[in-house]
């Protein structure tokens, strides 16, 4: 898979940069002809239409589209051009929501959370609302990137945050050409400094789980099994620990799809995702547990209906309105995208889900 490492979609004026032609993608063939069946009709076959959510227990919080990575799988596009960022006084209504959700996680992602220029003022304060579980979605890079993010292990021991890291694979190779030249290294660097201050250790309340993405086309081995065969590797190879390895899907949003589309494998993937679709897995996707939040403040059901503009279908739908029974009084917005959560064990941000 090629990567473009200095520019996302929309710096590049790409046609997918534009959410309404991904939509078109999505809606087209092989479903508009028939081949395929709308992913409405396949969980109406089953009874699951209307999707409605289950009890709230994450709040996902999407700071900001800048990264210092320009990774080729992205659903979000992002990198170092995205100028969209959230703001303190965004971030000052979502601590209110915090303190008085009945969520016990919250979930900071981006981008890259930590290029958020408030992101250590809203780590300290949100750490006193005292969440549960608080994961930063880190891509272990940025903590090399310069000089002002070496400090970040110590940081994130300071508040107990929860680390989920990119790491697609165990070789320099296969990692490098999904997510850019030189990030396997600065990686496993990251992932050493984390192990020094407690990450990730055998019998360690500092947890840090590893994220998986295919690098191509096809769906995610067993998850069990690539997270014994990680640790295996990279403790043997670097001595390095961690604690779960979360294997996620692709879906077919923004830079995923781009390269789809440019490989002619758009087809194929959509074949595989249908093929492998698993009613078991569509009982526990994202969507029925979490409210994704946006950079500007915009409610989703979730991080990937965030990246096509699908905001929650309520009379809530700006973080400044939050009302979380009206909330969860709602009816789940769905597209074709959505194959890719409930295909073979299903997939969401903490991994399988069947």
């Amino acid at each position: 898979m090629a990567v473009n490492t200095t520019k996302s979609l929309k710096n590049r004026d790409a046609d997918l940069a534009n959410i309404n032609k991904q939509m078109e993608v999505l809606n087209g063939a092989p479903f508009s002809n028939g081949e395929l069946p709308y992913f409405a009709k396949k969980i109406k076959e089953i009874g699951q239409l209307p999707m409605r959510p289950n009890k709230l227990e994450i709040l996902q919080v999407n700071v900001g589209y800048m990264c210092n990575q320009v990774c080729a799988h992205c659903h979000v596009d992002a990198g170092p051009d995205r100028k969209e960022i959230m703001t303190r006084d965004t971030m000052r209504l979502i601590l209110d929501v915090v303190k008085k959700s009945g969520a016990h996680t919250l979930d900071l992602t981006g981008g890259a959370p930590e290029m958020n220029p408030d992101f250590r003022w809203f780590v300290e304060q949100a750490a006193e609302a005292g969440i549960q579980d608080f994961i930063v979605r880190s891509n272990l890079t940025i903590i090399r990137a310069n000089p002002k993010y070496h400090d970040l292990p110590d940081f994130f021991k300071k508040h107990n945050i929860h680390v989920v890291s990119s790491m697609p694979h165990w070789t320099k190779g296969k990692t490098d050409k999904q997510r850019g030249d030189g990030v396997f290294d600065k990686s496993i660097k990251a992932l050493q400094e984390l192990n020094e201050r407690g990450y990730g250790m055998p019998g360690s309340d500092l947890k840090l789980d590893l994220v998986y993405n295919p690098n191509g086309a096809y769906l995610p081995g067993d998850q069990a099994s690539m997270e014994k065969e990680m640790k295996a590797a990279l403790s043997a190879d670097f001595d390095i620990h961690f604690h779960s390895l979360f294997a996620i899907t692709n879906l077919p949003i923004a830079r995923f799809l781009d390269y789809l589309v440019a490989s002619e494998n758009y087809e194929d993937y959509m074949y595989a995702l249908v093929e492998a679709y698993n009613p078991a897995a569509v009982e526990n996707v994202m969507c029925k547990n979490t409210i994704s939040i946006s950079w500007d403040g915009w409610l989703y059901d979730c991080d990937f209906n965030q990246m096509l503009d699908l905001k929650v279908d309520n009379k809530i739908q700006h973080i400044k309105d939050y009302n979380e029974d009206l909330l969860n009084d709602r009816t789940i917005q769905i597209s074709q995208h959505c194959y890719g959560c409930t295909a073979g064990a299903g997939s969401s941000c903490q991994g399988v889900v069947a």
